[in-house]
């Protein structure tokens, strides 16, 4: 198999492979802020004080 080549047309067919899908429902502005800028700063902060917070606030 021609590793190199088949990976292109993959790559061509897919336009990538790999996904992000979202969690939380983004349907509105409001909703965006909570699950990204600014609302992903609180969890950041929190997570600088205290690292192992990091399990319970992300996906890690």
């Amino acid at each position: 198999m021609d590793y190199a080549k088949e990976s292109l047309k993959l790559h061509y067919q897919l336009k990538g492979k790999l996904e992000v899908v979202s969690r939380a429902p983004v349907d509105s502005e409001e909703a965006l802020a909570l699950a990204y800028t600014p609302g992903v700063a609180q969890p950041c902060l929190e997570i600088q004080k205290d690292v192992d917070k990091s399990y319970e606030l992300t996906r890690r």
